[in-house]
């Protein structure tokens, strides 16, 4: 058997093992190793399984990881998500779908902090959908914009997608946390302007609200102020060169919790849960990221990525006609298969055809976090869709899918702008303060 069919035997037996459930970062483990051993022998296979784990867990930009997660988490318990909205609510409510609206800003402002498009979509929605239901929303708006706006929460800085992608492309995180900003901004507008025109062309779908007085606007900002001077130090201390990624994680973890501690809201069944999700949260993140650094070697060694992007090359097809293939080949994964699991086992064969094409790296970063976002949405797995239906049981699942597709549609817009407008996602990198 040549080494391409043992490297695509391996692809097929992981996909075999993901649909049996077992663990992706196990899964990944398995067929690398006993792949390596296959290409390169046991004693090398053996080698790699007793050095690598270590060696590359070991590393102080990771972190990073934890450091985000335990931000995200304390925020949550902190009572922060409720506040943004409040925020959000005071200002944008008395418009035509205004709690919608006001719920895209408040998982924006969360986004922020949480890095993780799960987190998002649970906190914003036990807050949102309650107060959406309330004021007569139809189903439809109101999972639609949860199931939407909880994905900003892997393309807004901190993004635990962009730290896994640095790690396996060794790009700079620093620089793919940067690279998120001004892309997960144009997202969020995209959703407001899809609420705007979904509701004037539909207006019972989400009744305005009552007008805010300017001091209840003011009162509102000045409870959501712990939010923007949280993500003030972190990402404005990345960008003006104060603190590595690291550093800036560790400082956010410690004014989140330092804040739930000023609110009495951090007891000990809270500090439990936040301790406890964070340790989870980073542990499989750890076992995903130390299986893809066993299966990476082996798919590299197999010479299987090199061959596909020869084959695709071979064509003479334009660059933008191969990439718009991958994108339509990770939207088609994205139905099946969780964001996280795409990410980390196609990169290996994915980055030899992007740099063949000559693309920045970076920028396809933000390019192939925002389609995983689309296939968070999409169905018929669609996490964060199913995430929404187990806040609100009594919506039929027809009806949250049919909800999201406006804000899928704006997302692909979105793709369609980064595409012909490359410094949209680079702008912000490439003027960094060292």
């Amino acid at each position: 058997m040549s080494s391409e069919m043992i490297g695509l035997s391996g692809i097929v037996v992981m996909l075999i093992l993901l649909a049996l459930r077992m663990p992706i970062g196990i899964a990944m483990l398995l067929v690398g190793s006993i792949g390596f051993a296959m290409l390169n022998g046991i004693q090398p296979a053996l080698a790699m399984l007793g050095t690598y784990p270590y060696s590359y867990s070991a590393v102080y930009e990771l972190a990073v990881i934890p450091l985000f997660v335990l931000l995200g988490n304390a925020a949550a318990v902190s009572g922060m998500g409720r506040d943004l909205f409040s925020a959000a609510y005071a200002w944008v409510g008395h418009w035509r779908g205004g709690l919608s609206s006001a719920t895209i800003l408040a998982c924006a402002g969360f986004a922020a902090l949480s890095g993780s498009s799960v987190a998002s979509a649970v906190t914003m929605g036990r807050v949102c959908l309650p107060e959406m239901k309330r004021y007569n929303y139809d189903p439809r708006l109101a999972t639609g914009t949860v199931a939407a706006g909880g994905t900003l929460g892997i393309l807004i800085p901190p993004s635990t997608a962009f730290i896994i992608y640095a790690i396996l492309t060794e790009e700079s995180i620093g620089k793919l946390l940067l690279a998120g900003f001004l892309p997960g901004l144009l997202l969020t507008v995209l959703f407001v302007i899809t609420i705007s025109i979904w509701t004037k062309l539909r207006p019972e779908l989400g009744p305005p609200g009552p007008v805010a007085t300017g001091a209840e606007r003011a009162r509102t900002l000045y409870q959501a102020s712990p939010m923007f001077t949280i993500v003030a130090v972190t990402i404005g201390g990345i960008y003006a060169g104060m603190f590595t990624p690291s550093e800036a994680a560790a400082v956010g973890a410690f004014l989140a919790l330092a804040y739930a501690l000023f609110k009495r809201t951090l007891g000990k069944d809270n500090l439990s849960f936040v301790l406890l999700e964070t340790v989870k949260i980073t542990a499989f993140v750890f076992l995903v990221l130390i299986g893809a650094l066993v299966f990476g070697p082996f798919l590299a060694l197999s010479g299987l990525p090199q061959k596909i992007a020869d084959w695709l090359i071979s064509f003479n097809l334009p660059s933008l006609v191969i990439l718009g293939i991958v994108m339509v080949f990770y939207i088609v994964l994205g139905m099946f298969l969780e964001g996280f699991s795409i990410l980390v086992l196609t990169l290996p064969i994915v980055i030899p055809i992007i740099k063949a094409l000559g693309y920045d790296l970076i920028w396809f970063g933000v390019v192939m976090v925002i389609v995983l976002e689309m296939g968070l949405i999409s169905p018929p797995v669609g996490i964060n869709v199913f995430v929404v239906k187990g806040l609100v049981p009594d919506v039929p699942l027809t009806q949250v899918f049919a909800g999201i597709m406006p804000f899928w549609l704006a997302m692909a817009f979105a793709l369609v702008l980064l595409v012909m407008f490359p410094q949209i996602a680079l702008i912000v990198p490439d003027t960094m303060i060292r």
